[in-house]
C-alpha cells in the first residue's frame, strides 16, 4: 500500500522544467568544474535576481556541504559562529563544522529564530570579559530562511541582526535551504534582493526545492572569499560534471525562458501552491485539535501528535518525527514539496 509522501520536500527527482533541460543538453560536451556556459548564464540570472550583478555565485552539491565549507573558509582557527541551538549546523549535521576545526556557539531559539539583542549579549559578554584570549571567538552568525521550524526573519530582524554583526566585526551568512518556500510564503517579507543587501553571503537551496541535486552559493561582494575556487577543490567539493549545476538553476532563473507566466522566475513561484497546501494541513490540525508545536507559516507543519494514534496515521502517511513532546506524545512534521499532488493534500485531510 502506498502511504502518502509528507516526510521532506527532497524525497522526489526533480521538477519537469529541470529535467527537461538537462535532457536538452545532456549530450553537449562542455568544460568541466563549472567552467561552461550553463553555469554562466545561470550565474549572471541568479545575480540579476539579487541586485547585485558586481557580485558572484559558486555551485555546490548539497546543504551541509555548503555549510561545513563556507564556515572554514570565513572563520579565521580561533573563531566560532553564533547559531541558534535547534539550528541545522547544531543538531543535523553530525558534527561538521566542529570536524572542519570551528566551533558552534549556540543561543538559544524562539520558535526556531534567534535575535539581534541576544547577539549582542554574546559578543558583549565575550569582549568584556578578562580572559577572552582562553575563549572562542565569535566570528560569524548562522541563520536558516526559513528556519528549521519553518518560521520566517522579518527584514527588520534580518537588518537588526547585520548591524549587530557589523558592529562587531563579524559576517552574516544565511543558509537558505527551502529558500523557495519563504518567497512563497504570504507572511514574507523578504526578497532576494534583501537578502542580497543585508548578509554578506547565502545560499539558494535547490536540493530541496526542485533541483536533483544543488545548492547556489551567492556573494555579493564577488572578493569576500579569496582562493574559493582552489579552496572549494580541497574540500572535495568541486563538481567536475559542474554544468549539470548550471543547468538546473538555470531552469530555475528563467535562463531557458521557463516561467510561469512573463517576467516571473521558477523558483520565486515555486513555493506558493506547496505552501498554500501545507496551510490547509495547518488549519486541519488545529480544527481537529491537534497542537501545533510551532506555528509554521512556509512548507512545514509541526504538531504534537498522541502516541497511541501513531501506527495507525503511519500505515497510511509518511510523516517526519522530529523528537518526544511527553511520556504519551511525539512531535511530528507534514512537509509539502514542490512535488505535492492535490489529491495527496486531500486524502491526508481526510485522515486526519
Amino acid at each position: 500500500m502506498r502511504r502518502l509522501p509528507f516526510s521532506s520536500d527532497y524525497m522526489e527527482g526533480a521538477h519537469p522544467a529541470v529535467l527537461d533541460a538537462l535532457i536538452r543538453t545532456n549530450m553537449e560536451s562542455t568544460d568541466g568544474y563549472g567552467a561552461d556556459p550553463y553555469c554562466a548564464a545561470a550565474e549572471q540570472a541568479i545575480l540579476e535576481a539579487c541586485g547585485c550583478p558586481e557580485g558572484a555565485v559558486r555551485f555546490l552539491v548539497g546543504g551541509t556541504q555548503t555549510n561545513a565549507l563556507i564556515i572554514s573558509c570565513l572563520l579565521r582557527p580561533y573563531q566560532g559562529v553564533i547559531a541558534a541551538e535547534s539550528s541545522h549546523i547544531a543538531v543535523h549535521e553530525a558534527g561538521a563544522i566542529e570536524a572542519g576545526g570551528h566551533k558552534v556557539l549556540t543561543l538559544p531559539a524562539q520558535n526556531g529564530k534567534i535575535t539581534a539583542e541576544a547577539v549582542r549579549a554574546l559578543t558583549e559578554a565575550y569582549y568584556d570579559n578578562e580572559v577572552r584570549d582562553h575563549m572562542v571567538q565569535p566570528g560569524m552568525v548562522y541563520l536558516s530562511q526559513p528556519t528549521e521550524f519553518g518560521t520566517l526573519y522579518t527584514r527588520a530582524e534580518l537588518a537588526a541582526i547585520r548591524d549587530v554583526c557589523h558592529e562587531n566585526g563579524m559576517l552574516l551568512y544565511v543558509d537558505g535551504a527551502r529558500l523557495a518556500y519563504a518567497l512563497g510564503s504570504a507572511a514574507n517579507d523578504v526578497s532576494l534582493r534583501d537578502l542580497a543587501s543585508l548578509t554578506d553571503i547565502f545560499y539558494i537551496g535547490g536540493t530541496k526545492c526542485g533541483l536533483l541535486f544543488g545548492e547556489a552559493v551567492v556573494m555579493p561582494c564577488k572578493d569576500l572569499i579569496p582562493g574559493f575556487f582552489t579552496m572549494i577543490k580541497q574540500h572535495g567539493a568541486l563538481l567536475a560534471k559542474g554544468r549539470i549545476l548550471g543547468v538546473q538553476f538555470g531552469a530555475m532563473f528563467g535562463v531557458d525562458g521557463v516561467a510561469p507566466q512573463p517576467g516571473v522566475l521558477l523558483y520565486e513561484q515555486l513555493g506558493k501552491k506547496v505552501v498554500n497546501y501545507a496551510q490547509r494541513i495547518r488549519a486541519k490540525l488545529i480544527e481537529r485539535g491537534l497542537p501545533l508545536y510551532i506555528d509554521s507559516p512556509t512548507n512545514q507543519i509541526f504538531c504534537v501528535y498522541p502516541d497511541a494514534d501513531l501506527p495507525a496515521l503511519g500505515k497510511k502517511v509518511n510523516y517526519g518525527y522530529m523528537e518526544r513532546y511527553d511520556a504519551d506524545h511525539t512531535v511530528i512534521r507534514f512537509c509539502t514539496s514542490w512535488a505535492t499532488q492535490e489529491e495527496d493534500v486531500a486524502a491526508l485531510l481526510e485522515i486526519l
